[in-house]
């Protein structure tokens, strides 16, 4: 299954999309234990999901794969070696876990800052301490790749990928990056939801984008397809694609997106990609 199982909405109230708010402690367990009988074996979380990786503790992720990130690294961190060791080992202590799958930089300019050097070497001191099974990045933007390739290579990167940011394919990067052997998790797969919804059900902020995304949706019905179906397909489809991250906040949730994992359904067309950051990068909303 190439679904790993997002946790945001458990430490958190995320999501556009989102009218549950964060997800009750006491389902947890359940969305997890359905999601292992569905083939899911990977969860995704950070330091910066709220309690998310405290709750993921408490509800027992043993056997799973278990990745999460560091958060940026404080400007005037005189140890960075020391910081990240701290960080890596509070994330061990509140998953109640020996060793994580994975740990990714939340912000891959560390690297190029004037600490990168060092950085670099403390993060290598985590895997051979055995904290850590493989190390790597999540980015923005393809173009962060850019500016640490020389510098370090991530063993996974976590970017953004949809119908319409196609930054990943139109770079080229999803190609360089499976050429090169390098784990491949894709997330923002339904844009947080905004991909799934009815015209009727946008927030107002999202007006000036209704010519983009009613095409999308009108290709959906012409097509005879739902757009979950649709959006998860695409970027299932994609060669190199290894997870595609998705957060739920109910198992009836889970189980939709699951049985659309596998659906048939035709490519959506090139002219839906679209390279307005400000609707294709989440983080911008907010300024709107």
């Amino acid at each position: 299954m190439k679904i790993a199982l997002g946790t945001a909405q458990f430490g958190m109230d995320y999501g556009v999309a989102n009218g549950r708010g964060q997800v009750a402690a006491g389902e947890i367990a359940t969305i997890l234990q359905r999601a292992t009988s569905l083939g899911i074996d990977t969860l995704d979380t950070a330091i910066a999901y709220g309690d998310s990786e405290a709750r993921l503790g408490d509800a027992g992720v043993t056997g799973w794969r278990v990745i999460s990130k560091l958060p940026a690294l404080p400007a005037d961190m005189p140890d960075p070696e020391e910081w990240a060791l701290k960080q890596a080992r509070g994330s061990l202590a509140r998953l109640r876990l020996n060793r994580l799958d994975a740990l990714l930089l939340h912000r891959s300019a560390d690297l190029t800052g004037p600490n990168g050097p060092v950085y670099v070497k403390a993060l290598q001191r985590l895997k051979s301490a055995g904290l850590v099974r493989a190390l790597g990045v999540s980015i923005y933007d393809p173009a962060e790749l850019d500016a640490i390739w020389l510098l370090w290579r991530p063993e996974i990167v976590q970017a953004p990928l949809n119908v319409l940011d196609r930054r990943l394919i139109q770079s080229g990067w999803l190609r360089r990056l499976t050429e090169a052997g390098i784990e491949v998790h894709v997330r923002s797969a339904f844009l947080q939801g905004l991909l799934l919804m009815p015209d009727a059900n946008r927030p107002a902020m999202f007006a000036r984008w209704a010519p983009v995304l009613d095409r999308w949706l009108e290709w959906c019905r012409h097509s005879a397809v739902a757009p979950l179906q649709a959006a998860l397909r695409f970027v299932g489809a994609q060669r190199g694609v290894e997870r595609i991250v998705v957060g739920v906040d109910s198992t009836q949730q889970l189980e939709e997106i699951c049985g659309a994992a596998g659906a048939r359904c035709p490519v959506p067309p090139e002219e839906l990609a679209s390279d307005d950051l400000d609707l294709i990068e989440p983080r911008r909303w907010q300024r709107q």
